[in-house]
């Protein structure tokens, strides 16, 4: 039955994306900027393409061009927060820049409402999220078990509005703006279930074409089949890594000095390479393990490489100090991208490779008890 149903599906997104391939006129007034002098663009989130530009003048702006038709753009104005969104679908669209309010069709003024009601919702759920990361360390540790079912209360009442408003408007374009959020933001409703995330994504695109056919979505989707094969990549890395020798890797020291790996491991010691990052709570808590691995056998020839996935460096150094971490440390991020994760297969952080003194791998993601009882049958 559903191989009946591929032809004609098929044949229908085709036909949309044949229909839309044409530019039509833009033209974009905008009022109540905040400073006169500030950039304007008007931003095709495709590519994160810039296609136009202007200056605010005595608090207005205005850009006309071609696009096109029914692409979804952004207003940017620089020293505003954010983004306002629009399609181009050939109707003036006029934007109060100060309220984040645009008007124009039918289809942009309902767009416009949806935004300003989705930001609304996600600035409740972050005051919630930034009340509990403002606490004391000791505070967040007294009531991380409190805490923890309210966080999974909130985040689905969040998830159940996003849902309830994209189907609201599933007939029209709407969910165009807001389809790049919607499989993750599902899936941590959903105890993190990227399954849950991805049906709801096919629920949608199946109940319309039109938006099945969109730029946006198609490119969303080529990430995603990106992004899966990157992980299945990256998992069966995960298992063949064990029982071949170490992979090289090279990175910066906590003082900006280039380091490899192979000049720790493979030279007669035992060596966990510990893959972390501040801003893991799991982390956290495993980390007094390995601290006590290390001041157990460190003078009988076990060496720790920590290597971190943090995106700034100034939490990955407070956290070295904090957590008490002495041994030689990596930053594991080049270019945005999470280079020793690629190498070593990681699917999540903690996670470490033991490697023995002949640069093999022996074991990994040895955690808790684990950890104690294989390193202790090594060194006593």
């Amino acid at each position: 039955m559903k191989n009946k149903l591929l032809l004609p599906l098929a044949l229908s997104v085709l036909g949309a994306l044949t229909c839309s391939a044409k530019d039509v006129k833009y033209d974009v007034k905008g009022t109540k900027a905040p400073k006169d002098g500030a950039k304007v663009y008007i931003i095709n989130p495709v590519g994160k393409v810039r296609i136009d530009s202007t200056v605010v003048s005595k608090g207005t702006f205005q850009m006309k061009g071609k696009a096109e038709e029914d692409a979804l753009l952004a207003i940017t104005v620089d020293g505003v927060d954010g983004q306002i969104p629009f399609f181009n679908d050939g109707r003036p669209v006029q934007v109060n820049v100060a309220d984040g309010i645009l008007t124009g069709s039918a289809l942009n003024t309902k767009l416009s409402v949806c935004d300003r009601r989705n930001k609304a919702e996600y600035d409740d759920y972050k005051r919630f999220i930034d009340a509990f990361a403002s606490l004391p360390e000791e505070e967040q540790m007294a009531q991380a078990q409190e805490w923890a079912p309210k966080y999974d209360a909130k985040i689905k009442a969040y998830a159940d509005f996003y849902i309830g408003m994209v189907e609201e408007n599933k007939e029209s374009l709407i969910p165009v703006a807001f389809i790049e959020q919607l499989p993750s933001l599902v899936s941590a409703a959903d105890n993190w279930n990227k399954k849950a995330g991805e049906d709801k994504l096919e629920e949608l695109l199946s109940a319309n074409p039109r938006i099945a056919a969109h730029p946006v979505v198609v490119d969303l989707k080529k990430r995603m089949a990106a992004d899966d094969a990157a992980r299945k990549e990256r998992a069966a890395r995960h298992v063949e890594v064990v029982g071949g020798k170490f992979l090289d890797y090279e990175g910066p020291d906590p003082n900006g000095v280039m380091h490899k790996l192979s000049e720790f491991v493979g030279q007669g010691k035992w060596v966990l390479v510990d893959f972390w990052a501040s801003w893991c709570a799991p982390c956290k808590g495993e980390m007094p393990n390995v601290v006590t691995a290390y001041e157990l056998y460190h003078d009988k020839g076990l060496e720790i490489v920590g290597i971190s996935f943090d995106r700034e460096k100034e939490p990955w150094l407070a956290a070295i100090k904090e957590w008490k971490m002495p041994w030689i440390h990596l930053y594991g991020i080049q270019d945005g991208k999470s280079i020793a994760a690629e190498i070593y297969g990681v699917t999540g952080i903690p996670d470490n490779v033991l490697v023995d003194p002949e640069g093999t791998v022996v074991a990994r993601s040895l955690r808790g008890q684990d950890l104690a009882d294989r390193i202790s049958k090594i060194f006593e």
